[in-house]
């Protein structure tokens, strides 16, 4: 479980903390989670996501079993500099959706002294390293990678297999679209769909 870092006051830098996995492993909830209870310790929090998701809800962020809190949809990474200041904690949906600003944009604001949680997937539908969480992931304090569990096996999942016919690399879905897979299942998946075409 992580546990949030201590405040010292005389160091004026926050930092970056990145949760990262596959589909349906519980990213948005921990994000949600840290970031209640910073509202809890009466800090001041601002929630952004991507505009382009908009599964569930417009002006929350919301995770798949319905635990919300209030955000605000930007169009670009820039848009969050400008609205986080004079924020103690930012909080950051869907960050492989943000354009590669948005790594520049955490690290300036953990400079300025914010704490910066990032949730994101780390890999896309093809098992290849999404947008840009990698570049996150290198320059965080904390990553914590979370499991969602193999619909095929039982066994921890960290894949999202696509499973739908499209190409497209940003594709919102759902259950319907994707399905956590483990490393083996999704290479029988993977080598299955191979061999269909």
């Amino acid at each position: 479980m992580f546990l949030e870092n201590t405040v010292n006051h005389k160091e004026q830098f926050g930092w970056i903390e990145v949760i990262c996995g596959s589909m349906f492993s519980g990213k948005t909830e921990e994000l949600i989670r840290r970031l209640k209870r910073a509202q809890f310790a009466k800090q001041k929090v601002e929630i952004f996501k991507p505009a382009i998701d908009t599964r569930y809800h417009d002006d929350m962020v919301v995770s798949h079993d319905a635990n919300e809190i209030r955000s605000t949809a930007v169009p670009a990474a820039a848009n969050i500099a400008i609205l986080a200041q004079g924020c103690d904690v930012v909080g950051i949906d869907e960050a492989q959706f943000f354009d590669d600003e948005i790594v520049k944009i955490c690290n300036d604001l953990a400079n300025q002294g914010i704490r910066v949680i990032v949730a994101g997937l780390d890999m896309d539908f093809k098992g290849n390293p999404f947008g840009p969480m990698p570049a996150l992931m290198a320059t965080a304090e904390y990553v914590t990678k979370v499991h969602a569990v193999c619909t095929r096996t039982g066994n921890l999942a960290n894949y999202s297999f696509r499973k739908t016919d499209s190409d497209k690399l940003v594709m919102l879905g759902e259950t319907e679209e994707y399905e956590p897979l483990s490393r083996a299942a999704y290479y029988h998946a993977m080598r299955k769909n191979d061999e269909e075409k």
